[in-house]
């Protein structure tokens, strides 16, 4: 069967008679005795899976009709061409036609002003991925027109390409700005606009007549009228002048805010006349800008009231104080200017109904209990209370009230009203400044944790869990790169954190480059898994930093509660124990935590305890590895390698402890250890008439950093009365990018001493060869993970050709470290390598075996 398909998308409508008579066939046919049981039963199969297909289209057809429909604005479908393909209701009724009249013609039979090419602009924009927008007139059937805001975009339907139109109808709207203008014009409030500059950009009816000089423009100087500084002064309530940093439109533009009810005074010089206004500047912002570009200013004259009304006299003493006052026996409420300009609501309130209408819902309540406790028993009242104005601006009131002394019946009641939004402002920064972190904008360590309590402590809301997110490679970062380098790549993954994590759950940053998501698992068990491959997701691409492009990833470990933790820190301490047992096993990975990782963690605390006191208690010791001339096989020299043996333990090779070392800053002790039993074994084998055998000494970057190399170098060398040329120091590449003074300095110091000086595993790490030409390094080792691969790998082959070039290059020796086989060595020799170490020629070996590697004394 096929289905019928009409010009527009409307919905595939199935031809309902064919597969009633197919349908009829087959059932019969499934009834007929005479056929064959296998038969009849493959026809009732293809009889109920045709039925089956025919509800599904129906209800699909449905279900787009429905939501199609559904939509209030004209919707129509357009082909490539501009021809328009379907019209929902909300389209007939605006345009008064039925969809036949519209469908299979030209969009120009809504839009007869739009161009030939007018197709083209749309596809360009949606090409790009984005919807077009346009405004345009369109057309009904009796031929009147109505403006409308066309939103486009585009889909594929049976491979062609299509375009969604969307019209919204815009003439409420431009009635809306027509009477808004008329509303400015009949106002009795003076507005003006102005740019930050003081241009006028526009002022209403009313503001014109109170100021009574057309073009002068109150609360801001307008450097573009004529002579505005011998015509006007603005002056203060104590009449002092008032100088330009304090007009309220410029305070509104350069700090971003309102600025309510200012009273001051507007002296006209050659008219000699003083109006005191209450003014109150609102300020206005470009699309997409994040500063005012102007301001509006609400006033009013009070010049009558300042001078006649003894409350007013009062105000003007107190900054920002209305005054209010509630007849009850007229129902009416009176406020002052300064009152009603601190509410700021859309028409003056006429009762208290309508003055606490624009507060929150709670503390209307209180204001209300408040009144009644006043008329029963002539208490009076002090509340602070918050509310919305109607620019949708928050703020605070301070509201004093109370009866009129010797009025038994509270028949007025009457008070202040002061705006202290600035004051709870404050309150709220500095609520706000102790619960986040000052440097990525995030929740800090104090805040995440009260968080959770609160919802631990909720039996509705106990079950949440904690994404506990460290970055790899950031101390790297931080400590090549500076500080500030550290801080913007924090700034930046707080900034991805965000993206990933959306409205899910609350981001912390807990200390240093680790991070902390709690998020609810009530409704979706799996969230804190999708929340963590989100964030794995962020971290994918590399951060660019001074120029550079680094990958620091995430490791992540996720707990839940109650089970992996009944209070915040439990809960924090389980989340960190699988996080440290994924950056373990694969770092920018998730893992969940489980009872096993709290063993392992306490089993690698002890593990940590054994390493720290291993040098104290004589548990290391130091095997040499013979590095030989490569074609005749001479021992030119050693590399020392450490080993640990520990009682409970066991032996330990050195990728085993060396990291944890590194990571707990042990290493710098133990690094110190190795250099001396060194250089003590040096002279041992010189002792022993053996000479001078130079051994290669791995220094941690940590060592390099956090200790004094040179000296401690100076001294063991002194010690053991040994030439500087006894002793080779060896650093990985991160050495070569630390350009600070003291690397420099530090390695000039080891040069004097005749120290020679190599980079290990050249071309693991972060090469460069404008560092690698300043530095006096004398040598290059070439890793074994690239002569493991050689001659058969040609990805190696070229990396090893590309040491040696450099190498030769610069001048510099060259060693090939992890030499197993004939066909390694051969290819080293062929490539210039003149020095090599590995199992090919011996393992590392103690030192007296080694020394009968040597030979007999003297033979050397």
């Amino acid at each position: 069967m096929t289905a019928t398909r009409l010009p527009g998308t409307h919905a595939l409508l199935s031809d309902n008679d064919g597969n009633a008579q197919v349908l009829a066939a087959l059932d019969s046919a499934c009834r007929d005795l005479s056929l064959p049981a296998h038969t009849r039963e493959m026809l009732c199969h293809a009889r109920d899976a045709l039925q089956a297909a025919s509800v599904d289209a129906e209800v699909a057809r449905l279900r787009y009709h429905a939501l199609f429909d559904a939509v209030p604005d004209p919707v129509s479908i357009i082909d490539e061409h501009g021809i328009v393909l379907d019209l929902n209701k909300a389209g007939m009724a605006a345009y008064r036609r039925p969809r036949e009249e519209i469908v299979g013609q030209p969009i120009h039979v809504l839009n007869p002003d739009l161009p030939e090419d007018h197709m083209a602009p749309v596809w360009d924009a949606v090409d790009r991925g984005e919807s077009f927008v346009i405004e345009v007139s369109n057309m009904r059937a009796d031929g009147t027109r109505f403006p409308v805001e066309v939103h486009s975009a585009g889909f594929l339907h049976d491979g062609r390409k299509c375009v969604v139109a969307v019209a919204r109808d815009l003439s409420r709207r431009r009635e809306a700005e027509v009477r808004y203008r008329e509303l400015m014009e009949v106002i009795d409030k003076g507005i003006v606009i102005q740019t930050a500059d003081g241009s006028l950009v526009y002022a209403n009816s009313a503001a014109l007549r109170m100021i009574g000089v057309p073009g002068h423009v109150p609360g801001h100087p307008n450097q573009r009228t004529p002579r505005p500084a011998s015509e006007w002064m603005v002056v203060r309530e104590d009449g002092s002048e008032m100088p330009a940093e304090e007009y309220p439109a410029t305070r509104a533009i350069r700090e971003g805010r309102l600025i309510g009810s200012t009273l001051l005074g507007l002296y006209h010089r050659p008219q000699r006349k003083l109006r005191w206004l209450s003014v109150t500047s609102v300020p206005q912002y470009a699309a997409g800008s994040d500063r005012p570009h102007q301001a509006l200013s609400m006033f009013s004259d009070v010049t009558a009231l300042k001078r006649d009304s003894a409350l007013f006299h009062r105000v003007q003493t107190l900054a920002r104080i209305g005054g209010w006052e509630w007849d009850r026996a007229a129902a009416r409420l009176y406020l002052t200017d300064v009152a009603a300009g601190i509410l700021a609501q859309a028409q003056l309130p006429a009762s208290i109904d309508d003055m606490i209408a624009c507060l929150a819902h709670d503390d209307r309540a209180r204001f209300r209990r408040a009144v009644d406790a006043t008329i029963l028993e002539g208490h009076g009242f002090d509340l602070e209370l918050q509310g919305s104005r109607a620019d949708g601006h928050a703020f605070w009131v301070r509201v004093i009230g109370e009866a009129e002394p010797g009025d038994p019946g509270a028949s007025r009641i009457t008070g202040t009203l002061q705006d202290i939004t600035a004051h709870k402002q404050g309150q709220e920064t500095l609520r706000v400044q102790a619960r986040t972190d000052p440097l990525t904008g995030l929740l800090n360590r104090d805040a995440i944790l009260g968080e959770l309590a609160a919802r631990m402590a909720d039996a509705t809301l106990s079950r949440v869990a904690v994404l506990y997110i460290d970055l790899d490679r950031f101390k790297m970062v931080n400590d090549v790169l500076g500080h500030a380098a550290g801080d913007a790549l924090l700034v930046t993954a707080a900034q991805r954190l965000r993206r990933a994590v959306g409205t899910e759950g609350l981001i912390a940053r807990f200390g240093g480059d680790e991070f902390l998501v709690a998020c609810s698992t009530a409704d979706d068990p799996d969230s804190p898994e999708r929340l963590a491959d989100a964030i794995l997701d962020a971290f994918a691409i590399g951060f660019g930093v001074e120029k550079e492009e680094f990958a620091v990833t995430a490791s992540i470990g996720i707990a839940r509660a109650p089970d992996d933790g009944e209070s915040p820190h439990a809960l924090i301490q389980s989340a960190d124990t699988a996080m440290y047992a994924s950056k373990r096993r694969v770092r920018n990975g998730r893992q969940v935590f489980t009872p096993a990782m709290a063993q392992s963690q306490r089993d690698r605390l002890r593990f940590e305890t054994q390493l720290r006191h291993a040098a104290d208690n004589d548990e290391f010791h130091l095997v040499y590895q013979p590095q030989v001339d490569l074609v005749s096989g001479r021992i030119v020299a050693a590399e020392a390698l450490i080993r640990w043996r520990n009682e409970r333990l066991g032996e330990m090779r050195p990728d085993h402890f060396i990291s944890q070392a590194e990571s707990t800053g042990d290493i710098v002790r133990i690094g110190l250890w190795v250099l001396r039993m060194a250089c003590r074994q040096v002279a041992e084998w010189r002792d022993a008439g053996h000479g001078i055998v130079r051994v290669a000494v791995n220094v941690s970057y940590r060592q390099f950093l956090g200790d004094d190399l040179a000296a401690n170098v100076r001294a063991l060398l002194d010690e053991y009365a040994l030439p500087g040329a006894a002793l080779e120091l060896e650093f990985t590449e991160r050495v070569l990018i630390e350009d600070a003074p003291e690397t420099m300095n530090t390695f000039a110091q080891l040069r004097a001493m005749d120290v020679a000086l190599a980079i290990d595993d050249f071309g693991e790490g972060y090469s460069a060869l404008n560092y690698l030409r300043r530095l006096p390094i004398q040598g290059l080792k070439l890793s074994q993970l690239f002569v493991a691969g050689v001659p058969g790998n040609a990805s190696d082959v070229a990396v090893c050709q590309a040491v040696a070039g450099i190498a030769h290059s610069l001048g510099l020796g060259l060693v090939a470290e992890g030499v197993e086989n004939e066909e390694q060595r051969a290819f080293l020799l062929a490539l210039g390598v003149p020095v090599g170490q590995g199992f090919l020629f011996s393992p590392g070996l103690p030192a007296d075996q080694f020394a009968l590697s040597l030979g007999a004394p003297g033979t050397r």
